[in-house]
């Protein structure tokens, strides 16, 4: 190929190199438009041009991403390696600059104009070579990476267009400074420019000889004051000078510490090996931390207990609303202790959904019993080495949580909260819930043992108390060593008392609002609470507060004295109301039910749809329905074809129709049995036609037999179901005592009707029932008989 004057040539774009002229290099490429554009250099002899990025980091380069002067490069060799990343070999040839840019697909083609050098006077050569042969040979003896026949073939170069781009090979590294290379066109000015980049690199090496002797000097220093140090230490044991003001310190520490017999014997072995340690021992550290740890756990000490009934359930109410479980375990507890005189370690569990003051009251158990109190954030933990601590033969090691939180409490009988129990993790490091057995097994935690410690710990005295959204997720030998306490949901009323004596005035305080600035109704906390958040707890409807706190702060800013808040004032703040009560399907549709779940955050509404289309008999689920749930949906639907003759539904169905079952959110996960009566009673209207009431929602599990048997989640349940605006409800027969547990209000908003069948379902939920003649369908369960079977 001519490379002369213009010529039009392929452009592959270089990302944080450049190549010289006469250089060769190595680079790999992998962009769609790079490689196209080596496919067609490699089909006319193998030129390109090649010129660098300006940003490195772009990946879909523009002409303008480029600079305009780089080299004319000719493709030796080409290796293509894993994940279309092709391997280069390529020699540069010669400068050029882009004069135009003829196509940008299905790659980069320009016309390129190629510079020629222009070799000056001879004396100008001469004086440049020795310049740059000097420099060069100073610069590779102090680098030593070029071997001596390298460094005689660069200098034997028969050209200072050629010498010059040899040494710039080797001495430049910075990408810039070789592009300011590679553009300047004119010789001389280039060589100059060389010489400059070389004195630079000299001055550099030379700073950094100067830094890495006095680095190497320190060391030296340190080594001769360790030696120093150990001579004086020798002669002061010889002329017996006393101990070390550390281990003084931590006798005397020992002697004033009130320690049970054992322990006291183990940090006197301790504290004689520590003494018997060399200066600058590796050891010293992991002993020191050892003895500390002994002298800062309580072993004796402990707090009194305020045994004042009284007393406690004032500190109780005072800072939290409803949560009677709670508080009257904890009075029986102070009740039995101040009859006994016989304090004795309590591990509780309080299992509800988030929000709802779990973590809060167990800080005001310990306010109301004069307790210390230390929390403990197991969310998340998957090593058993972070609850019973490192062994001391590893570096670094450390007392397990447990451990430490006795140390942070300072007394032997403080309130432990193991927050988040129910999160516990498990890989290949250990199962942390089976270290937690032993710490909450009141018949072993009398003598619990840390691998750090490695002393027996009495943690009876303790009040271990742990919190939990689903108490489904926590192993069972460690959910039978704990007292289960449930903490529920709380009601709309409740949150409106909440509101109004907790969460305002303290968002006030935080805000730096008064009373006399806010006025704030009970109505206007219930558009808050209704309208703006739909949670178990109220930590939303906190946050909600604090917005209006801040709005009000705003005002008040402005110039205003009093706010009251009101309904559009509201809508003004914080936009319209996210949350609308649902009104009832209308008209009542076909193949549409209204189940009722549970979830860890509280109680749910879902829909069940069901729909009947022709095919094959296949029976399709979708949903994100988990295994439980979808095996209660093909019960429902064998108990359903067991009975087609009964409901009036043509057994051919199962030749020609396909049934699906859709649960929507099909992005959440769901599971469990409790939607059985709902996807059964969708099939019956789907398959005869017959609307389901939209005011009614259901809840049970069915069986085979067309049983209808009890769930959990009840209170939860019936509070979504009221929040969802559903005025009737059908529960399982067996769950008719689980009531005693749901507030009058919400029994009072719905009409509960009971079902032991889903016969008794189909009466309450369907408009008609099956073949529109009977008035109610007083049936058996599921007909097994071959003649019911054959029809």
């Amino acid at each position: 190929m001519n490379l002369h004057g213009i010529v039009t040539l392929p452009v592959i774009p270089l990302r944080g190199i450049a190549v010289l002229p006469n250089e060769v290099m190595h680079c790999d490429i992998g962009r769609k438009k790079t490689l196209s554009a080596m496919e067609q250099a490699l089909s006319d002899e193998g030129y390109a041009f090649f010129v660098s990025q300006k940003n490195a980091k772009v990946v879909d380069v523009t002409p303008e991403d480029l600079y305009e002067v780089g080299t004319i490069c000719r493709i030796r060799q080409v290796f293509r390696i894993q994940n279309d990343t092709v391997h280069l070999l390529v020699t540069g040839v010669a400068r050029a600059k882009i004069a135009h840019i003829i196509s940008e697909n299905p790659h980069y083609t320009a016309q390129v104009e190629v510079f020629e050098d222009v070799e000056p006077d001879e004396f100008t050569v001469e004086a440049l070579r020795r310049r740059l042969s000097e420099g060069f040979t100073e610069h590779a003896g102090q680098r030593d990476r070029l071997t001596q026949d390298q460094k005689d073939a660069v200098l034997a170069l028969a050209t200072l267009s050629e010498l010059t781009d040899a040494i710039a090979q080797h001495v430049v590294s910075k990408l810039e400074d070789k592009q300011k290379l590679i553009e300047q066109t004119d010789l001389v000015a280039r060589a100059t420019n060389l010489l400059s980049i070389i004195e630079n690199e000299l001055m550099v090496m030379q700073v950094d000889r100067r830094i890495a002797g006095k680095i190497k000097a320190a060391v030296e220093r340190n080594q001769k004051e360790f030696v120093l140090r150990e001579q004086l230490k020798a002669v002061q044991e010889e002329l017996g000078e006393g101990e070390d003001d550390v281990l003084d310190a931590y006798r005397e520490r020992a002697e004033k510490k009130n320690l049970p017999p054992e322990v006291r014997k183990a940090l006197n072995k301790q504290l004689d090996r520590f003494a018997s340690l060399p200066g600058g021992s590796h050891e010293a550290p992991m002993e020191q931390a050892y003895i500390e740890l002994i002298l800062n756990l309580p072993w004796m000490e402990e707090t009194v207990d305020n045994l004042d009934l009284a007393h406690a359930k004032a500190v109780l109410d005072r800072d939290h609303f409803g949560m009677e479980k709670v508080k009257t375990r904890i009075i029986e507890t102070l009740a039995v202790q101040r009859l006994t005189n016989n304090p004795q370690g309590q591990i509780l569990c309080l299992v509800g959904p988030p929000g709802v003051g779990k973590t809060s009251i167990v800080r005001g158990i310990a306010e109301a019993m004069g307790r210390k109190f230390v929390r403990m954030s197991l969310g998340g933990v998957h090593d058993e080495a972070e609850i019973r601590g490192h062994r001391r033969t590893y570096i670094g090691a450390q007392p397990g949580r447990v451990i430490e939180a006795m140390r942070k409490s300072g007394s032997i009988n403080p309130v432990l909260l193991f927050d988040e129990i129910d999160k516990l993790g498990k890989d290949m490091r250990g199962d942390p819930s089976s270290a937690m057995l032993e710490v909450l097994d009141s018949a072993q935690n009398f003598s619990f043992t840390d691998h750090f410690l490695e002393l027996p710990y009495d943690m009876s005295h303790a009040m271990m108390i742990t919190t939990a959204n689903d108490a489904s997720s926590i192993p069972r030998p460690l959910l039978d060593r704990m007292e289960l306490i449930e903490v529920p949901s709380y009601l709309f009323d409740e949150k409106v008392e909440i509101a109004r004596c907790h969460l305002l005035p303290k968002q006030m305080e935080k805000h730096g609002l008064k009373k006399t600035n806010l006025r704030v109704s009970d109505a206007a906390l219930g558009i808050l609470i209704s309208g703006y958040t739909r949670e178990a707890g109220v930590r939303e409807l906190e946050r909600v507060i604090a917005s209006v706190c801040r709005k009000a702060a705003c005002d008040l800013a402005d110039g205003k004295t009093r706010i009251t808040l009101t309904e559009g004032r509201i809508t003004e703040w914080l936009g319209p109301q996210k949350f609308k009560k649902s009104e009832p399907l209308r008209p009542d549709t076909v193949g549409v039910v209204t189940g009722l779940a549970w979830t860890s955050v509280g109680g749910e509404t879902l829909e069940v749809e069901s729909a009947a289309v022709p095919g094959k008999g296949i029976l399709q689920l979708t949903g994100q329905l988990g295994d439980v749930m979808q095996e209660s949906a093909k019960a429902a639907m064998t108990y359903v074809r067991a009975n087609t003759s009964r409901f009036g539904i043509d057994p051919a169905f199962l030749e020609t129709l396909d049934v699906h079952i859709h649960v929507p959110e099909g992005a959440v996960p769901k599971d469990g049995p409790s939607a059985g009566v709902a996807m059964a009673t969708a099939l019956v209207s789907a398959l005869t036609g017959i609307p389901v009431k939209s005011s009614v929602a259901m809840t049970g599990e069915v069986t085979l037999r067309g049983r209808v048997l009890p769930i959990g989640g009840l209170r939860e349940k019936l509070l979504a179901a009221v929040r969802a605006g559903v005025v009737q409800v059908v529960l399982p027969k067996s769950n008719r005592e689980d009531l005693y547990d749901v507030p009058a209000d919400i029994k009072n908003a719905l009409k509960i009707d009971y079902a032991e069948t889903v016969d008794d379902v189909l009466n309450v939920a369907l408009t008609m029932h099956p073949h529109g003649a009977e008035p109610r369908l007083n049936l058996p369960g599921l007909d097994m008989t071959h003649e019911a079977v054959r029809h």
